[in-house]
């Protein structure tokens, strides 16, 4: 029985610093990852971003996923603007002869060059800035998500450590003879 608290102990201690240790290192490294592929796009803040109300400078490089998600207010606020304040569920997809918009492929206006019905180009403006503003924000939540496994790995690690120094203590008792 002895030996089995010897190696149960240790082998879980082991296994919780071992867990906590990988932990660390795949936190740090997704977060160093998320960094690096931000500041790869090369965005900066535009010049209308203090009138926005977002925390960021105009020209700022937007390279951590704080600033990503505020430089998502920006692209909405411009999305907003290019399409009269309507979202994509208030748009036709076409547009008629009239300029008139319609979800009606068969009322729609036919491009001559294409042959193919003609899109709402407003509609497609919003269409790519949720895109865009979807990346940015997965960059924020990927990069906390990455603190939080480090965190939680520091956590294992101490657990690992507190449970090595219990299993140690606890032995030390079984193994000394009573007087």
């Amino acid at each position: 029985m002895q030996k089995a608290f010897r190696y149960g102990g240790y082998l879980a201690s082991a296994a919780l610093i071992v867990f906590g240790a990988g932990a660390v290192v795949a936190g740090t490294l997704g977060f160093l990852e998320v960094r690096d592929t931000i500041a790869a796009e090369n965005i900066t803040a535009t010049p209308d971003a203090p009138e926005l109300g977002v925390d960021l400078e105009p020209g700022e490089e937007i390279d951590t996923g704080a600033e990503a998600k505020e430089f998502s207010k920006i692209i909405r606020t411009h999305a907003l603007e290019a399409t009269g304040g309507r979202t994509f569920s208030e748009m036709g997809r076409f547009l008629t002869a009239e300029g008139e918009e319609t979800d009606d492929e068969a009322e729609a206006a036919v491009d001559e060059a294409s042959g193919r019905p003609v899109e709402n180009q407003a509609r497609n403006i919003w269409i790519t800035a949720t895109a865009f503003t979807t990346a940015l924000n997965t960059a924020f939540l990927a990069e906390r998500i990455a603190l939080f496994s480090i965190v939680m790995g520091v956590a294992l690690l101490l657990t690992g450590i507190g449970f090595f120094v219990l299993t140690r203590a606890a032995l030390r008792g079984i193994e000394e003879p009573a007087a």
